[in-house]
């Protein structure tokens, strides 16, 4: 389990800097209806974010536009979201996207970036802006000198155990209030354009008082005071803290590709009765590149930003009844999830980085300490952060601040075989040790930054030999949170043997070739130096089964040869629980002992995890005090959330 370090602050001076100053904004003058707003959004160590705003107030839709700005000496743009860029003799352009950004009548438009500054750096607002070729301010800023009045009547609504929701009365200026922002210890921890009068904080520490105020700016970058501040307290933390020995912690792998051909969304989790069962939703996955980053894409193989945070999903999809609107900043199952967690406040989100197939990388990534420092880095910035790249085909993109909750590393495997393009070496075991600790420091430092916890997990191997080879578990489980181990994918159709996937204790007369259990697996952590309660065992909500399989002497096609794999709807020995419960035919085994059950039906077996089987799986976990259970992936349950109800139920003794 993480252990607490203090950890000195970073020098910030840049952020105090900004903090003092006001925020860069300036009017559009190539259309008297069009106004572009600049504000300021998170700064760190190296680098900030930023936001242009373009406000059109007239009458007709603005079809095209281009903006060009300059920075301070020091400073550059290294990312932009919303729109295309280019950079030549320290000016860039910004111009509409490939798939079009027209602002509509009477709304506004968002692009946002990253950039980053050099040592000695003390702003970073435009030093130039022109809209369309004519100046952004449309004139003198002298012209408009007075700053709008002090928002009045700031007052909390909703709060989440990370989030408040605020609100506050209209002000008033003799131009035109072009926005407000929200400030937190004189720093700008929301802003809104146009006339919103709400906002919503994230990123904030369970059951905390915050002290925020709101001030208004007008579009020649006059604001106001601050109004009267509101002191509010975040909710209880009810979901996610470190539920002790013997915990029940219920972790469940929500997968970006389900939404296509298994159409379980987001929303699925919620009415299924899934998301109140849970404690964290681990999503699958984040690709790491060639070159050791986090990163993504949308193209087969490589990502698909489109499901991430492109596709809008229509009210009858939508977690909270709304549908998705072109123009909105954050879509996707990305937005999902974090409607997911507004409705359900105790719930955590980590990103889970790897896979089967996206673990190639990994071993290059935590050869050195600068490959690490830059792989942990990319990713912090891209998830915790929430700086999304542009992406053609992904639509809008927007921020992901506040979405996820921690990272969760699926590498698959140190010092292993895995999937066959991967990278392994013998040297992976000391170097996931150091990138597992590169990733706590990084985390310790943005908690200390802004105030708000990020978990720390990660998948763990079966194989005693896997597990021998490729982890220092003792020197690991320091700086963890808790792990998940596999508790699956024993046995499947690349052996020519049908057997238990999925078994608690060794099976008599096991053929092999490699004999397993979850029992042997959880004792070679425990014997290495884990905590049970660290230890959160893995189960499958789906099945892996064999054709052509003969009877055998106790008629019931366990441990008998086969043809092979039998057929799945999406690959061939593999089928969802959903579907594997509703076959006909077939006869019901079980080895109760084991928490092991199969379908046979005198020619196909299938092994599987069903409602029973879940509820044994528990109770063993439950007398070897382990942490908790996670499922891959939710998925396969049915539309009742049946094998995720088994499991809640078993955990709360029921």
């Amino acid at each position: 389990m993480k252990t607490p370090r203090i950890r000195p602050a970073a020098a910030m001076a840049l952020a105090a800097a900004l903090a003092m100053s006001p925020l860069y904004a300036a009017p559009a003058a190539a259309a008297a209806d069009v106004t572009v707003v600049y504000t300021e959004g998170q700064t760190w160590e190296t680098g900030y974010s930023g936001q242009f705003t373009i406000i059109n107030e007239g009458d007709t839709a603005l079809q095209d536009w281009t903006i060009e700005f300059s920075l301070p000496d020091g400073t550059a743009v290294s990312s932009m979201w919303n729109a295309d860029v280019a950079e030549s003799g320290g000016t860039y352009t910004v111009t509409p996207p490939s798939w079009g950004a027209p602002v509509p009548a009477g709304g506004s438009y968002g692009i946002g970036f990253n950039g980053s500054f050099s040592a000695g750096t003390t702003a970073t607002e435009p030093a130039t802006c022109t809209i369309d070729g004519a100046p952004c301010s449309g004139g003198s800023p002298s012209e408009d000198t007075a700053a709008p009045s002090a928002p009045a009547g700031l007052r909390s609504g909703a709060q989440t155990a990370d989030s408040v929701t605020l609100s506050w009365d209209a002000a008033s200026d003799d131009v035109g209030v072009a926005g407000y922002e929200v400030l937190r210890g004189g720093e700008v921890a929301a802003s809104t354009t146009g006339t919103a009068t709400s906002a919503t904080v994230g990123g904030l520490a369970a059951d905390t008082e915050y002290t925020f105020s709101v001030r208004a700016y007008d579009a020649a970058g006059n604001r106001s005071a601050a109004g009267d501040p509101v002191t509010v307290r975040t909710s209880p933390d009810d979901g996610g803290g470190d539920p002790g020995p013997g915990g029940d912690r219920r972790v469940g792998y929500f997968t970006q590709w389900g939404i296509y051909a298994r159409d379980y969304l987001v929303q699925d989790v919620d009415t299924s009765g899934t998301a109140e069962k849970l404690t964290h939703v681990n999503y699958a996955f984040g690709n790491v590149s060639a070159d050791g980053q986090c990163f993504m894409a949308n193209q087969p193989g490589e990502g698909d930003a489109y499901a991430d945070y492109g596709r809008s999903f229509g009210a009858a999809e939508s977690v909270d009844g709304d549908a998705d609107t072109w123009d909105q900043p954050l879509r996707g199952n990305f937005n999902q999830l974090r409607e997911l967690k507004e409705k359900h406040p105790g719930l955590k989100v980590l990103i889970s980085l790897g896979g089967w197939t996206w673990s190639k990388n990994l071993s290059d990534a935590a050869l050195t300490a600068e490959s690490r420092e830059r792989l942990v880095s990319s990713c912090v910035d891209m998830y915790l952060r929430g700086n999304l790249p542009v992406i053609d085909g992904a639509g809008g993109t927007g921020s992901a601040a506040g979405l996820f909750d921690g990272i969760d590393l699926d590498w698959e495997w140190p010092a292993s075989a895995g999937h066959p393009d991967n990278t392994f070496r013998p040297e992976d075991k000391q170097n996931f040790t150091a990138l597992v600790q590169e990733f706590r420091d990084q985390l310790d430092a943005l908690e200390a930054e802004n105030g708000r916890q990020y978990e720390l997990s990660s998948f763990m191997a079966a194989d005693p030999e896997k597990i021998e080879a490729g982890y220092e578990v003792g020197a690991l489980m320091e700086d963890f949170d808790f792990v998940t181990v596999q508790g699956y994918d024993f046995h499947g159709a690349w052996e020519d043997t049908t057997n238990h996937q999925s078994n608690l204790t060794p099976i008599p007369g096991d053929p092999g070739p490699d004999t397993y259990s979850t029992q042997e697996t959880i004792q070679a952590y425990i014997d290495r130096g884990a905590d049970p309660a660290d230890l959160v065992m893995g189960v499958p909500f789906y099945g892996r089964g064999w054709t052509g399989v003969p009877a055998g002497p106790d008629g019931d096609g366990l441990h008998q040869s086969s043809s092979g794999a039998a057929q799945g709807p999406f690959e061939s020995g593999i089928d969802d629980y959903k579907n594997l419960k509703d076959l006909t035919g077939y006869t019901l085994h079980r080895d109760d002992e084991a928490g092991a059950a199969w379908l046979y039906n005198g020619s196909t077996f299938w092994t599987f995890d069903d409602p029973t089987a879940m509820r044994q799986k528990v109770a063993w976990a439950k007398e070897q005090g382990l942490g908790g259970i996670m499922a891959w992936s939710l998925d396969g349950d049915d539309a009742q959330g049946s094998l995720m109800a088994a499991i809640d139920g078993a955990l709360d003794g029921a």
